[in-house]
Order: C-alpha cells, then sequence, then structure tokens
C-alpha cells in the first residue's frame, strides 16, 4: 500500500514547488514595476577601468535612476572581431537600458551637441559605481573617443571617472615638479628671503629698513600723545585760529587800500584824457589860459590918460 502512494507524494512535492517558484517569479516581474514600461537601449565607450560597474547598475540623471546597465564588454569581442588584435581599440562597451517612450536618433544627437555626457561615479564609500548622465560644461575639453564600426544602439560620449581625473592630476603634479629646476628656484627663494630681510632689517648704508621707520613712527605718535595730552594742542589750535582771523583782515585792509589807489588812478586817466583834449584844441590856453587884452590908443588927445581896455 505504501508503495502504492508513492507517485502522489512525489507529484504534490513537485506542484509545490513548482507553485512557489511561479509565486516567487510573479512578485519578481510585478514588484519590480520593470515588465510594462516602454524602454530603449543606448551605449557608450569607455577607456579606463570599469572596476565597481556590474550588470544591473544604475543609470541616473543628475541623480535620478532612469535606468540600468544591461551589458558590459569589449568593443574587441562586439565590433573589432576582423580587426587584427594589435590594432583593436579595446573600449570597454556599456549598454544601458533607458526606462521610458523611446527616444530618437535625431534628439540623442542634440542633447550630444548640448554637451550630454555619460560617466562612471561612485557611490559613496561603498566601492559600488554606477553611470551618471549630465550636461557637463567641460565637455569641450575631451574628445570623443573615436571608432569606425557601426553601433547596434545610440552611442552617448563619455568622460573620464573622477578617480581618473585625480590620478591624471597628480600624474601632471609630478611630471611638474620632474622638470623643475630645483637649485634655480632655491636659488631664487634664498634671494626673495634676503630682500625681505634687507628691506625690513635695512643694509647698512643709509637704508634703516622698515623696523627702523616703524620705531621712528612710534616715536612720532609717542610725541603726538604727549602734545594732546598736555593741551599744548589746543593753544596751537587758538594761535591758529586767531592769525588765519590777522590774515584775513590784513587781506580785507590791502582789497580797501588797492579799492581807493584804482579809483585815484582812475580820475589821474581821466585827467590827463582831458589834458590831451585841451592841447589838441587850444594849445595856446595851456599857456594863458585866456587870450591876451587888446591894447586901444589914444583918441587925438580926447582922453588925458591912455589906458588898456578890454
Amino acid at each position: 500500500m505504501s508503495n502504492n502512494s508513492n507517485p502522489n507524494y512525489f507529484r504534490l512535492g513537485a506542484f509545490v514547488l513548482a507553485a512557489i517558484g511561479v509565486l516567487i517569479a510573479v512578485i519578481l516581474i510585478f514588484g519590480s514595476g520593470q515588465l510594462f514600461k516602454s524602454s530603449f537601449l543606448l551605449e557608450t565607450y569607455l577607456k579606463q577601468s570599469v572596476t565597481g560597474l556590474d550588470t544591473g547598475a544604475s543609470v541616473r540623471f543628475r541623480g535620478v535612476k532612469i535606468g540600468q546597465v544591461t551589458f558590459i564588454g569589449l568593443s574587441g569581442d562586439l565590433y573589432e572581431k576582423d580587426v587584427p588584435f594589435e590594432k583593436r581599440k579595446q573600449y570597454v562597451v556599456v549598454r544601458m537600458q533607458i526606462f521610458g517612450d523611446k527616444v530618437t536618433e535625431e534628439q540623442i544627437m542634440d542633447f550630444v551637441k548640448n554637451n550630454l555626457r555619460a560617466r562612471v561615479k561612485s557611490m559613496g564609500i561603498t566601492g559600488v559605481n554606477y553611470v551618471e548622465f549630465d550636461f557637463a560644461p567641460s565637455a569641450a575639453d575631451y574628445e570623443s573617443l573615436p571608432y569606425s564600426w557601426e553601433p547596434l544602439d545610440p552611442v552617448i560620449p563619455s568622460l573620464p571617472s573622477q578617480a581618473d581625473e585625480i590620478i591624471s592630476g597628480i600624474q601632471k603634479l609630478v611630471s611638474t615638479f620632474n622638470h623643475m629646476d630645483v637649485e634655480a628656484t632655491k636659488k631664487r627663494f634664498d634671494d626673495l628671503l634676503g630682500n625681505l630681510n634687507t628691506l625690513m632689517a635695512g643694509d647698512g648704508k643709509g637704508n634703516e629698513g622698515l623696523t627702523r621707520s616703524i620705531k621712528d613712527m612710534n616715536i612720532i605718535m609717542d610725541r603726538i600723545a604727549k602734545v594732546t595730552e598736555k593741551g599744548e594742542l589746543e593753544v596751537l589750535m587758538r594761535q591758529l585760529v586767531g592769525t588765519m582771523v590777522d590774515l584775513r583782515q590784513t587781506i580785507a585792509s590791502i582789497q580797501g587800500d588797492t579799492s581807493a589807489t584804482i579809483e585815484n588812478l582812475k580820475q589821474a586817466s581821466e585827467n590827463i584824457n582831458e589834458f590831451s583834449r585841451i592841447a589838441s584844441q587850444s594849445p595856446s590856453s595851456l599857456i594863458w589860459s585866456e587870450p591876451p587884452p587888446k591894447i586901444v590908443l589914444p583918441m587925438n588927445g580926447s582922453q588925458g590918460n591912455s589906458g588898456a581896455q578890454k
């Protein structure tokens, strides 16, 4: 009897396991919410290591999740199989599924012209990487990676990752130090220190330096403070005000004398003009002032006395 029941138990167990598997699949499909979402594919090419970036990683636009990574591979295996190995570019090809209505290739090209770029970024200190899309103002400083094949999906150019930029900056700094003339720089630095010492302490040849000038300035300030404390400054101000008053009075008197002098000069000028007019019209009047009197001779002795009549 027990042997006939064994197949039934097996079928029941298989059914339970299948039901559990279907339930898990339904939960995963409908729980993720991606089954009925419209989407399209993009790809980008990278020339650096993508350690920490795995399939299923987030694709974000300014921090907002818009898709996920679906494939990571090498261009040599996808597009350059017919190219000799030494001539392959061996870019890292990252394909991404972007959720939303499909964007035309012309629209994507417009986005690329407006500096839309893809960049691998790290999520905090966890080491997990994701792909970030953004419009980068500095995109013109980086040339897009060239390729000669026909891509399967529209391509978004990439920018170096932040870690690569930091490493590149450090390498440039080290290279600059390697090409720097250390001895000449040290000599210039020593000369600069010598000039600063001379400026501060003087050179002993008439240039007493800033230190001596500061001491002299402190002495002058002390003297000014003493004068102010003793009230001598107030006396000096009163004397200065008195001097200003005297000066104003002197200027006023000079102005009065000047006016009288100008008036006298004016009258003298008028007299000279009158003199010139008389001299031009009647020069004899300048000598006799009046015409001489007429002389009348005596008439036949009718007059006993001769006289001069006008």
